[in-house]
């Protein structure tokens, strides 16, 4: 004998019933929710408070690391560049005593003490007659007399002098102008040591060397044992 099945909807579902001719109950089927495609977008792309401070926490490690390395490498530059150009003004005073018979000397570099605590803004006329001496601008002027020697071409960054058009006024209070030379600048921004105090007084207590000093602090500020450990220096 054949059956014939009858499909019945159930009231407040989603369920059939199937019912045979002879009134035999077969079953029941129910039928699966279909999940729409942007709740499940949503469900897996959201995220939650702790993920995003982990995300953000990161960050800001990644960042410090890579300011820290930046800073590293600027000074390491800089101390490569200030040993380079201490080498450089070294050589040029073996010309200037080869012409002169003595290191270029001066009331202000037979008395600056590089053993002696101090700023580096006290190194200012000392390192101003250098320029002077080995450049051949006795004026400081960016106009050397007619006939001058040269025994050093000094750089414009190596100068304590205005980068723009108008005055400006460095950290140890100075005023720089475009047109004038204050300084021998280190590449640190501070004013370049020079001393012949030791030659001048021939005592081992005053200065380092017997012929010249000459030194960046490599940016410290204090000529303390610590900063004095730091410098770049010719002894």
């Amino acid at each position: 004998m054949s059956v014939r099945k009858r499909t019945l909807p159930i009231s407040g579902g989603s369920c059939r019933a199937s019912v045979s001719d002879a009134g035999l109950f077969i079953g029941v089927s129910q039928k699966r929710p279909t999940i729409l495609a942007h709740e499940d977008t949503r469900l897996y792309t959201a995220f939650t408070v702790l993920e995003l401070l982990v995300v953000i926490t990161i960050i800001v490690i990644l960042a410090g690391l890579i300011l820290a390395t930046t800073g590293y490498v600027e000074k390491k530059g800089a101390r490569s560049r200030a040993e380079s150009e201490i080498a450089g003004i070294s050589a040029a005073m073996e010309s200037y005593k080869a012409d002169n018979g003595i290191y270029p000397r001066s009331t202000d570099t037979d008395t600056l003490n590089a053993q002696t605590p101090a700023s580096p803004c006290t190194y200012r006329a000392a390192s101003l007659y250098l320029y002077k001496q080995l450049s051949g601008d006795t004026n400081a002027n960016f106009q050397p007399p007619t006939g001058a020697k040269s025994y050093f071409t000094f750089k414009r960054n190596m100068l304590g002098t205005s980068s723009s058009t108008t005055s400006t006024t460095d950290a140890c209070g100075n005023t720089l102008t475009p047109t004038a030379v204050s300084y021998v600048r280190d590449p640190f921004g501070n004013i370049y040591g020079y001393s012949t105090i030791q030659a001048a007084t021939g005592t081992t207590t005053a200065g380092y060397n017997p012929t010249f000093d000459l030194w960046s602090t490599a940016g410290t500020t204090s000529g303390s044992a610590t900063d004095v450990a730091q410098w770049v220096k010719n002894w």
